[in-house]
């Protein structure tokens, strides 16, 4: 079985965008209309799921993807933490209605109505609701709620611990993903994002929280960002922080996607990072899309690069299959049950 453990509703009803515009108009002028979302009808995601990511899916040969809210429009920067929550409960209710719809290829994850300057601990209830009700084996996780200027505390800092304590109760993963950038300086996807899963790959390296939680499982999306390609520097800075080796230290927490859209990029990851610590993924349809001229095939059909690592079939059960049914306890228990 090949399970994409990073998928995106992108392709979601233009009404969700409408309802989203709305929203921001009104927040900035409460005089304005308040919003009310559309309808969306079961046939309408079932044609923006058949045309886009399942048809895909089928093409390129996986079986099953986790998916989640589109990441960029998550947008906690944007509005209060009313705004925020409202517009977290309809995505999360979307995606249960995709997992629905589609039980077989699509399972849930959710976001969190994060707000600059609120405590995390805040978006625990929906955390339990989305897990407990809505059947979610895991959240996107932000660390830096304030798009790109970086304003809030290290996720090592003791104000995540409740929610960390959460997470470990109901046992699910997070993903550490940020949304938007509103710093001009960082494109969204080509440099906030890769910045994010650095910056929070270097936290735990300065932290020591996997001391305090040992049964703790983060993501780091997007191959590592850039920290398989300096993993010397990230070894060095760990002995001159007097940290243990970082395999002691954070890998038996962390785990890296393959969402690195070259062939090279790829056989430098699974070089680099243990293959217990990665996840197969291609983020569909997110940062990079279209041909590469280079290949003929998608930027993001990363199953390919995958394949072309000639890889044994016990390494590859673990990538495609195995550890995301490790680090997704709710995902290995919902495939069981299903006889899968």
């Amino acid at each position: 079985m090949i399970i994409d453990c990073h998928g995106h509703y992108t392709t979601a009803s233009p009404k969700l965008q409408s309802y989203r515009d709305v929203q921001i108009v009104h927040f900035q002028d409460p005089t304005k209309p308040p919003p009310k979302l559309e309808a969306v009808s079961d046939d309408e995601i079932r044609e923006s799921i058949e045309q886009n990511q399942l048809k895909a899916l089928r093409e390129r040969g996986a079986d099953m993807t986790i998916f989640s809210p589109k990441a960029s429009a998550m947008a906690h920067h944007i509005g209060d933490e009313a705004v925020s929550r409202a517009w977290t409960t309809i995505n999360n209710d979307l995606i249960h209605r995709v997992t629905q719809l589609f039980p077989d290829e699509f399972i849930g994850v959710c976001q969190l109505p994060q707000s600059v300057g609120v405590p995390v601990s805040n978006s625990i209830e929906e955390l339990e609701r989305c897990v407990l009700e809505l059947d979610c084996v895991g959240c996107n996780l932000n660390p830096d709620p304030s798009g790109g200027m970086w304003t809030g505390p290290p996720l090592t800092d003791r104000s995540w611990y409740p929610f960390f304590e959460k997470m470990t109760e109901l046992d699910v993963p997070a993903m550490i993903h940020v949304s938007g950038s509103c710093n001009p300086n960082f494109h969204a996807t080509g440099a906030h994002y890769i910045n994010a899963d650095t910056t929070a790959f270097m936290q735990f390296l300065q932290g020591d929280l996997f001391n305090d939680f040992p049964d703790l499982r983060l993501i780091i999306p997007h191959g590592g960002g850039a920290v398989p390609y300096h993993w010397g520097r990230y070894r060095g800075l760990a002995d001159m922080l007097e940290k243990p080796a970082l395999t002691d230290h954070i890998m038996r927490n962390v785990y890296f996607d393959t969402c690195v859209y070259h062939q090279p990029g790829i056989d430098l990851l699974f070089r680099v990072i243990d293959i217990e610590n990665i996840l197969f993924a291609s983020e569909m349809f997110g940062a990079v899309k279209g041909v590469d001229p280079e290949t003929g095939h998608n930027f993001d059909d990363t199953k390919r690069y995958v394949d072309a690592l000639a890889l044994s079939k016990d390494d590859q059960h673990k990538v495609f299959e195995g550890n995301a049914r490790r680090v997704f306890p709710r995902l290995d228990a919902a495939l069981n049950a299903k006889g899968r």
